[in-house]
């Protein structure tokens, strides 16, 4: 019985260590221009507002349809696109749920110039 009680506690102290670091980890971006990957509705770059679980929320956000002269979701949150006028990037919009994220990743300056001074790809 001492030992299950032992067990508890431990477990209880870990889990409670756990969610703690989730919850740093998710704040940790919090206010911050970001560019996010979700599982099935694409790439989207904004404002973090919030994250929970695989959730997340943007203010002032584009989608990102397409882009080029950029390998990878990495290169273009640090440098943006080398042909920005041949990416296609929505309109900006004042708020969005994201479900399923996959990555975040934060965007320096160069990017944030780049990517929200590309011309809005609508029909």
């Amino acid at each position: 019985m001492f030992k299950e009680l032992i067990k508890e506690i431990l477990k209880e102290e870990i889990l409670g260590k756990s969610e703690s670091t989730k919850e740093n980890i998710n704040s940790s971006m919090v206010g911050r221009k970001v560019m996010v990957r979700t599982y099935s509705a694409g790439v989207h770059f904004g404002t973090l507002v919030e994250k929970v679980g695989q959730e997340a929320i943007l203010k002032d956000s584009r989608r990102v349809y397409s882009w080029r002269k950029a390998a990878t979701l990495s290169q273009l949150s640090m440098e943006g696109s080398k042909d920005i006028d041949n990416c296609k990037i929505a309109m900006v919009v004042d708020e969005i749920l994201l479900n399923r994220v996959i990555e975040i990743i934060p965007m320096t300056e160069a990017s944030i110039n780049n990517l929200y001074g590309a011309k809005v790809w609508k029909i």
